[in-house]
């Protein structure tokens, strides 16, 4: 018996058509409510105050490592050291909330250009790349942002960036392809590392900045903290990077480091305070950079 071919009824095709017509313009009025959201003064300025949060963070870790470096006490640490740092201080935890709502700005706008991907170049692969960036970084930074208001709240000091990098490898190392899977993250951080000496030394950081409305000085901060910062940044993530294969090659996740780890290692070198010392000035430097971006960069998508 041959097949009944019943047409399609014209109401019901209209009726579809329709509502994929409703669907595009509800999701085309939902992406202009929010790209004006995130246009509003309120949005700018609680991403700047991301920018700070971070300067602040990174400034203190610099300072701490330098201070390895001259051996005049401080420590190797990372994000969730300093936050600690600034707890015990006066008005510590009046400035744990700053950091938080900073922190949490910081992330809305990487979300942001996770979304709209303000800073294409039209190539679509590397936009992709550029984008699954963005949106780490703002996950990393809502993960600071919970730290420090558990500090604040509950008093419960975060968990170091070695025994996370540690803890993550691990489970990696147990899954199926656990080696691959680490080798491959290694590799990740590795490029990034790589992309990180690019911008740096094409100074392609500076295409954020409204170059021609700065005078000398505002340029040359932004240029000299920019390059000399990101730079210290890739040295870090190099050594991040090594030691991930090196726990994968070893199957040892306590091989991992994070950024404390990545500091204490250098420390550890022949001439290791002069390399310290070195990365500490640009971890200052990286600081100093995101105030700058605070004040001057663009914040548009």
């Amino acid at each position: 018996m041959g097949q009944i071919h019943t047409p399609e009824s014209p109401d019901l095709a209209h009726s579809a058509h329709a509502l994929g017509d409703d669907a595009q313009r509800v999701a085309h009025e939902a992406s202009g409510a929010t790209r004006d959201a995130l246009r509003s003064p309120w949005f700018s300025a609680l991403a700047r105050l991301g920018y700070a949060a971070k300067g602040l963070v990174y400034i203190i870790i610099g300072w701490l490592a330098l201070m390895t470096a001259v051996s005049a006490g401080g420590q190797t640490t990372d994000p969730q050291g300093a936050i600690t740092t600034v707890y015990q201080h006066p008005f510590g935890k009046a400035l744990l909330f700053i950091i938080f709502v900073g922190f949490v700005g910081y992330a809305l706008w990487q979300f942001a250009r996770a979304a709209f991907n303000p800073d294409g170049e039209g190539d679509a692969r590397k936009d992709t790349v550029r984008r699954i960036g963005y949106a780490v970084v703002g996950v990393t930074y809502l993960g600071f942002a919970v730290a420090a208001l558990r500090l604040a709240l509950q008093h419960v000091a975060p968990k170091g960036s070695n025994a996370s990098t540690q803890d993550w490898t691990a489970r990696l190392l147990s899954a199926p392809f656990g080696v691959f899977l680490v080798v491959l993250l290694g590799l990740i951080v590795l490029g990034v590392a790589v992309g990180l000496f690019y911008e740096a030394w094409k100074l392609r950081f500076e295409r954020a900045f409204p170059l021609g409305q700065m005078n000398e000085i505002e340029r040359k901060l932004t240029r000299y903290t920019g390059r000399y910062g990101i730079g210290a940044l890739g040295a870090i993530f190099v050594i991040i990077g090594l030691f991930l294969i090196d726990a994968a090659v070893k199957h040892n996740p306590q091989q991992a480091r994070g950024l404390a780890g990545a500091l204490a290692t250098l420390a550890a070198q022949p001439f290791g305070p002069w390399l310290l010392g070195l990365v500490a000035l640009g971890l200052i430097a990286y600081g100093v950079y995101g105030w700058v971006e605070a004040r001057y960069r663009r914040i548009t998508v």
